[in-house]
């Protein structure tokens, strides 16, 4: 095909990638804009068959529908609480991806000479770099939010010291990759090794309260690494694509950080979090405080005499795939003209946007769903607020207690409502282990057991 027949064919793909990000940014277009990212791969894929050698086209297609198959079967059978971790094992494929384009393109014949052959070099080992790191962490990350391996932050001393080290070493390597003429496989092997251990140390010393920020910066990372094989592979598509997903990320894990107050080099530094639930919140047993618990006939006769209820969701709501119930409940309060909102918090979840999916997936209409900024000054406001599997978002330690690890967050201000009813399994914490004083107030009602279970039999007592 023409070369100029397949430049617009990839300039009309990354038009429909960027119109892609564009739609995915609100619920209500988020169908359309995968539509669009879909349309703009088909097109880059086809273009990428019609450039491509003839006779070993059919090699490609078949390693195409095989992983393709594969794929499809696992999304397919990945339930919305195991997202956050499909993803980041996605993320691992795309920094393996440029590792092993990185070693190819170094081991063919080199054609290149002079200053482009450096620049070329320069961009392989950057490419393997940036790949091995996204691959390794990928699985670290991959590893934490499945719980094959703990949520707490392994910390040690002179860590930091050790990360400046192995980067500087990888620095020297692929100095030595890019000067000498002579055992440059090695110089890149090393590389790759350096910077596959670093990604493993960087995300193991990140806590499960940061994880959200992870799965973004992540996302970021394998964008860049996706560019990166652009570069060495001269395709302009690819290094499009990879730079609209890595500032895209990066942006997103900014919006995280803010969400969360804290910077993303103290993200990166890691040591906050520990494995949610298994810290119990000992101030109750240690000064006597208690928490007041309701039950499910008191829960349905506050909502069904309330005017105004916001639903804060959670990752418990997740855990209990409570969403369509939730959903339920939301109509039947709606039929009696009560005014039912939904407060969304920018780091509810495991995943940005996991709340806002759930939501989604249950159909529940895009205008009574707002983000924090534009609902927490309603709390005041509110009769009922139901908190369904949140913790650390709705901490009110995290704008009054200077000792907390959370102070400084932006949290949703449910304590301001007349009554706030809390579900959850236990009084075990969240993902960060900080206990939360919102339990223990006048206000605030405990209602124990499996959100699922427990809001069926609400749900049942409201009809």
């Amino acid at each position: 095909m023409p070369e100029g027949i397949i430049t617009i064919a990839y300039i009309l793909s990354g038009a429909l990638f960027i119109l892609s990000l564009r739609g995915l940014s609100h619920q209500e277009t988020a169908q359309k804009g995968n539509f669009y990212g879909m349309l703009g791969m088909l097109i880059a894929i086809v273009a990428t068959f019609l450039t491509g050698n003839k006779s070993t086209l059919w090699i490609l297609i078949a390693v195409m529908l095989a992983g393709g198959g594969i794929g499809l079967v696992l999304a397919r059978r990945v339930a919305m609480t195991g997202m956050p971790e499909l993803i980041a094992i996605l993320h691992s494929f795309v920094g393996a991806s440029a590792v092993l384009v990185g070693i190819v393109s170094h081991m063919e014949v080199e054609t290149k000479i002079g200053s482009e052959l450096i620049i070329n070099q320069i961009e392989i080992a950057l490419g393997v770099f940036i790949g091995a790191y996204t691959f390794t962490g990928s699985i670290i990350a991959f590893l934490k939010l499945r719980g094959s391996i703990s949520g707490n932050p392994l910390t040690f001393h002179f860590r930091h010291q050790l990360n400046f080290i192995m980067v500087l070493a990888a620095f020297i390597c692929g100095f030595w990759f890019v000067s000498a003429y002579q055992q440059q496989l090695l110089a890149l092997l090393a590389v790759t090794i350096i910077a596959g251990v670093l990604g493993i140390l960087m995300i193991m010393a990140i806590g499960g309260a940061d994880m959200p920020v992870v799965v973004s910066m992540l996302n970021s990372y394998s964008g860049w690494a996706a560019a990166a094989a652009g570069f060495m592979l001269s395709n302009n598509l690819l290094i499009i694509t990879g730079a609209l997903v890595g500032s895209s990320g990066a942006i997103l894990s900014y919006i995280m950080c803010r969400g969360m107050n804290r910077s993303f080099i103290s993200v990166i530094a890691g040591g906050f979090g520990v494995d949610e639930g298994k810290l119990e919140v000992t101030e109750k047993y240690e000064n006597g405080d208690t928490v007041q618990s309701t039950s499910n006939e008191e829960t349905a006769e506050m909502l069904r005499n309330a005017k105004q209820i916001i639903v804060v969701p959670g990752y418990g709501m997740a855990v209990a795939q409570a969403q369509f119930i939730v959903h339920e409940i939301t109509d039947n309060l709606r039929n009696r003209n009560i005014n039912v909102k939904f407060a969304i918090h920018p780091v509810a979840g495991r995943l940005p946007g996991h709340m806002n999916v759930l939501l989604a997936e249950a159909n529940l209409p895009y205008d009574i769903v707002f983000e924090m900024d534009e609902i927490n000054s309603q709390f005041k406001n509110t009769d009922v607020v139901l908190v369904i599997g949140a913790n650390d978002i709705v901490n009110p330690g995290a704008l009054d207690d200077e000792n907390s690890p959370i102070y400084g967050m932006p949290v949703l201000e449910v304590w301001n409502a007349k009554t706030v009813i809390a579900l959850k399994r236990s009084m075990a914490t969240g993902y960060s282990g900080v206990g939360n004083p919102l339990y223990k107030r006048e206000n605030t009602w405990m209602l124990f057991g499996d959100a699922k279970e427990t809001l069926n039999k609400v749900s049942v007592l409201l009809k």
